[in-house]
C-alpha cells in the first residue's frame, strides 16, 4: 500500500487552511482570489498561480500571481481554446513539463507567459461541470509531482465554494456551457412512450449539496466516513441476498463490482487522504468522485468504463449516507410538475412517484419492451429514452418541453420556444378529442371487417379507460403489477378484493387475467426466484416456471381468481408456455382449486376460459397438439421478438436493431395466424406492436383481428381501422412477404399513405 508522504498532506493542509481564512475575511471577490493565488503559489512553490473563471461563455483571467497584471480580465479564453479551454471542455487535469508541446497550446503575448515551461491546470467543477480552470506554470520544463496535482484539485474544489458564495459563477455558463459553443439547445433519444409534456427536472436520485468543504475536526471527519463505510457494506452485503439480486446474470455481476469497490482498501484509502489534507467527509468523497469522472473521461475501454460507472453510482450511495440525505426523489414527493430524469428505472420505482405530478421520463438508457415502458405507457407517461449525458446539460429544476413524439428534448426554452410547444399541444388536444369522439364508434374497416379491440392493464386505475375508450374489454391483465407495488407477498383475502373490484369495474366487458409474471426484469425484492446464478435471466426461471415450481404462489392466486369470479365467466391466461405440459400443469392447479371450492359450497364462476401467451417460439411447432386444451391463444410481441432475434430487449443497444416489421415477426405472426384459424383458435395480439397504427395495420393484413393495447391507442388504432380497406391491405402484405423490400417499415408507410388510411 502507498502511503502519501508526509509534506504533501502538509502542503494541502497549509492550502485548505489559508484558503479557509480568505474564505472568512470581509474583502471582496477579486481581494480574495488575488491572496487565492498568491497563497497556493507559496504552498507549492510555483513562480505561476492563475485563476480563470467561466463568465459570458468564455473564460477570463480574473488572478493570477506571476503572470502580467494587466492581462487579468482581458485574457479570455472560449471553451477548447489553448490549454485552458481545453481543461474547462474536457474536465480534466494537464500536467506538461513543457506547455509549448501540447497539440492545443496556444501562445498568449499580453500574460508575458513566454518565459514558462512547465504547465499544471485543474478544472473548477461545479455540478459535474467546469466553472473555471487553476494553473501552475513554472520557468524550468517538469512535470509536477502527482501529490501537488491533487493538492491543486483539492484547492480547486474549494474555490468552487468561494466563487459561488460570493456570486461570480456565471450561472447561465454553468447550466449548458457547451450551448454558447456547440449551439446546443435541444436533445435527442429513443422514442420509448410517446407524448408532449412541459416539466421541471427532478433526479431520481437528486445529488447531494455539500454544505462544507474545509474541516473542523480532521478526526471526527474520519469517523464519519468510517461509519458510512460500515453502513454502506452492510446494505450491499444485505443485497447478495434479495431476489432482485439473486437471479444472477448482470445483476450478479454489478453485485459483485460493487461489493469489490464497497471493500476496496484504495478507494478508502484516497478517501482518508482528502479528509488528511483538510476536506470534510463529504467533499473528501466528492474529491474522490471528481477524479474518478476525469478518468472515465478518457476510457475508451465501454467495459472498463462501466466499472468506473459502477464505482460512480458506489460514491453516489456512499455520500448519500454520510450526508444523510437518503431516498430518491418519489420518497420526498414531488411539489410541481415534473419530468424525471434517470440513468434506468425498474417497474416498481416508476408506481412511486404521485401521477398527478409526473408528467414525463427521460432515461439514459431504456429500450422500447422494458417493463418500465410498458407501464409508463399504461400510464400515460411519455418516455425519450437513450439520451446520452444528459446530466450535462439538464440541472435540478430546470423547465424542459418534452417532445418523444419528435425524439426531442429542450432544456431552459426560450419563449418563443414555449409558444410553440404550447401550440403543439393544441393541435394534440384536437387530436386527442377527434379520437375521443370515436370512443362509441364501431372499428370497422371500410370492407365491413369488425376488428375487436381491448386494451392492457395492471392497476385497478386503469379500469376507468374501458369507459373512456369505448374498449371492448380487458385483453391482457397483468397481475403482477400487484407485486411490484406491495412491500410484502399480497395475501389471498387482498387479492381476492382486488380482483372483484377489476371484475367490477369492468362490468359486462371481458378480463384476461394473466398469472403472475414474475422473474427476468421483474424481480420482487421479497421474493427469490432462483437460489441459481442466471446467466441471462430473461430466457431463465420466470413467469409460470416459478409458478410451478412455487406451487403454493400460483394457488393462491388461482382461488382468488376464482372466488373473484363467482358467477360470471373467468379468463386466465398463463404466460411463458413452451410445450404443452406446462399448460396442462398450470390448468390443473386451477381445477384443483375449483374443486376444493366446490366441495366447501363455494359459489363458482360460470366457466373457466384458459389460454396461453405465445411468447417463446417453441410453442408455434405444437399449436396441433394446443388445439383441444386452449380455449384462446395471445400472441406476446415484446417477448416473442426477442425470443425470436436472440436480442436481450433490455440491452439499450439491441433497443432499436430489430423491428416489428421485420419480415421474420411478419412472416411467424403470419404462418402462426394461418394455422389457429385452421384449428379453430382464437387468436389475439397483447404485445406492444398492436398499439401503433402502422404495426397494427400489418397484424390486420396478416389475418389478425382482435388486439389488446394501451388506452392511449385505442383511439389512433381505431381510426386508422376504420380508414382502412383490409383486402387491399391484406394484398399488400402478401406480397411484402413474399419479396421483402430493403426497408419494410417504409414500404408499408408509403403504401398506407397513397391508400389514405389515418396513421394518426
Amino acid at each position: 500500500m502507498v502511503i502519501k508522504d508526509t509534506h504533501s498532506l502538509v502542503t494541502a493542509r497549509n492550502i485548505l487552511t489559508g484558503l479557509r481564512s480568505i474564505m472568512a475575511s470581509s474583502g471582496n471577490a477579486q481581494t480574495k482570489l488575488n491572496q487565492v493565488v498568491e497563497t497556493i503559489a507559496e504552498a507549492v512553490g510555483s513562480e505561476v498561480c492563475s485563476i480563470y473563471l467561466l463568465r459570458e461563455g468564455v473564460l477570463e483571467l480574473y488572478a493570477t500571481q506571476g503572470l502580467k497584471q494587466e492581462a487579468v480580465h482581458v485574457t479570455k479564453l472560449a471553451f477548447g481554446q489553448g490549454l485552458i479551454g481545453y481543461i474547462a471542455k474536457n474536465v480534466e487535469s494537464l500536467n506538461l513539463a513543457e506547455a509549448a508541446s501540447h497539440p492545443d497550446f496556444q501562445y498568449r503575448p499580453e500574460t508575458g507567459e513566454d518565459k514558462f515551461h512547465s504547465f499544471a491546470g485543474v478544472p473548477i467543477i461545479r455540478n459535474e461541470q467546469a466553472v473555471g480552470v487553476l494553473c501552475a506554470q513554472h520557468i524550468e520544463p517538469h512535470k509536477y509531482a502527482e501529490e501537488e496535482i491533487e493538492s491543486f484539485e483539492t484547492a480547486a474544489m474549494v474555490l468552487s465554494e468561494l466563487i459561488s458564495n460570493t456570486g461570480l459563477i456565471d450561472e447561465d455558463s454553468v447550466d449548458n456551457p457547451d450551448a454558447y459553443n456547440n449551439g446546443t439547445d435541444r436533445l435527442s433519444g429513443l422514442q420509448l412512450v410517446k407524448g408532449k409534456a412541459s416539466g421541471f427536472a427532478c433526479f431520481h436520485q437528486p445529488r447531494v449539496k455539500i454544505e462544507q468543504t474545509v474541516a473542523e475536526d480532521t478526526e471526527a471527519e474520519r469517523h464519519r466516513v468510517y461509519s458510512a463505510f460500515d453502513k454502506m457494506r452492510a446494505q450491499i452485503d444485505h443485497m447478495t441476498n434479495q431476489a432482485e439480486f439473486g437471479g444472477g446474470g448482470e445483476h450478479e455481476e454489478v453485485l459483485q463490482t460493487y461489493k469489490m469497490f464497497a471493500y476496496d482498501e484504495g478507494w478508502s484509502r484516497r478517501i482518508n487522504e482528502a479528509i488528511d489534507s483538510g476536506l470534510t467527509a463529504e467533499a473528501a468523497i466528492e474529491r474522490v468522485q471528481q477524479h474518478t469522472r476525469m478518468r472515465m473521461r478518457q476510457i475508451n475501454d465501454p467495459l472498463l468504463a462501466d466499472r468506473m460507472h459502477d464505482l460512480e453510482d458506489l460514491a453516489n450511495r456512499l455520500l448519500r449516507i454520510v450526508s444523510g440525505q437518503m431516498g430518491t426523489a418519489a420518497t420526498l414527493g414531488l411539489r410541481q410538475d415534473t419530468i424525471l430524469v434517470a440513468r434506468n428505472l425498474g417497474p416498481a420505482e416508476l408506481l412511486e412517484y404521485d401521477r398527478r405530478r409526473l408528467k414525463g421520463v427521460i432515461l439514459e438508457e431504456g429500450s422500447l419492451t422494458a417493463h418500465v415502458t410498458i407501464i409508463a405507457r399504461a400510464m400515460g407517461i411519455p418516455i425519450l429514452g437513450q439520451v446520452k449525458n444528459v446530466r450535462q446539460y439538464v440541472r435540478e429544476n430546470d423547465h424542459l418541453l418534452l417532445n418523444v413524439d419528435d425524439n426531442v428534448l429542450f432544456p431552459r426554452p426560450s419563449a418563443s420556444m414555449q409558444d410553440a410547444f404550447e401550440a403543439q399541444i393544441e393541435l394534440t388536444n384536437k387530436k386527442r378529442a377527434a379520437y375521443a369522439e370515436l370512443k362509441d364508434k364501431e372499428p370497422v374497416t371500410l370492407d365491413g371487417t369488425r376488428i375487436t379491440l381491448k386494451i392492457n392493464a395492471g392497476l385497478r386505475d386503469d379500469m376507468k379507460m374501458l369507459s373512456l375508450t369505448g374498449a371492448d374489454g380487458i385483453g391482457l391483465f397483468r397481475t403482477e403489477f400487484q407485486f411490484l407495488v406491495a412491500a410484502t407477498m399480497p395475501s389471498r383475502s387482498g387479492q381476492l378484493r382486488f380482483y372483484r373490484d377489476v371484475l367490477h369495474a369492468a362490468g359486462d366487458k371481458p378480463v384476461v387475467f394473466r398469472t403472475v409474471d414474475i422473474g427476468g426484469d421483474k424481480p420482487l425484492p421479497y421474493f427469490q426466484a432462483s437460489e441459481v446464478r442466471e446467466e441471462n435471466p430473461a430466457m431463465g426461471w420466470r413467469a409460470l416456471r416459478i409458478g410451478l415450481e412455487r406451487d403454493a404462489l400460483m394457488k393462491v392466486q388461482a382461488r382468488a381468481l376464482i372466488e373473484a369470479a363467482a358467477g360470471r365467466v373467468l379468463n386466465v391466461m398463463f404466460p411463458m408456455i413452451a410445450e404443452p405440459w406446462e399448460f396442462d400443469e398450470a390448468k390443473a392447479v386451477f381445477e384443483k382449486q375449483l374443486d376444493y371450492l366446490h366441495a366447501r359450497g363455494k359459489q363458482l364462476p360460470l366457466r373457466i376460459r384458459y389460454g396461453a401467451m405465445l411468447e417463446v417460439p417453441a410453442l408455434a411447432e405444437c399449436l396441433d397438439l394446443m388445439a383441444s386444451r386452449l380455449d384462446f391463444l395471445s400472441i406476446g410481441t415484446n417477448d416473442l421478438t426477442q425470443f425470436l432475434f436472440a436480442a436481450d430487449r433490455s440491452n439499450p443497444k439491441l433497443a432499436e436493431r430489430f423491428d416489428w416489421l421485420s419480415p421474420a415477426i411478419l412472416r411467424f405472426i403470419g404462418r402462426v395466424s394461418k394455422e389457429v384459424d385452421e384449428l379453430g383458435i382464437e387468436l389475439s395480439i397483447c404485445g406492444e406492436m398492436g398499439g401503433r397504427p402502422l404495426d397494427a395495420m400489418a397484424l390486420l393484413g396478416l389475418g389478425i383481428k382482435r388486439l389488446s393495447i394501451t388506452p392511449a391507442s385505442i383511439g389512433p388504432v381505431k381510426a386508422m381501422i376504420r380508414s382502412l380497406n383490409l383486402g387491399a391491405a391484406q394484398e399488400q402484405l402478401g406480397s411484402m412477404l413474399r419479396d421483402p423490400p430493403p426497408d419494410p417499415r417504409a414500404t408499408l408507410e408509403e403504401w398506407a399513405i397513397s391508400h389514405d388510411v389515418d396513421l394518426g
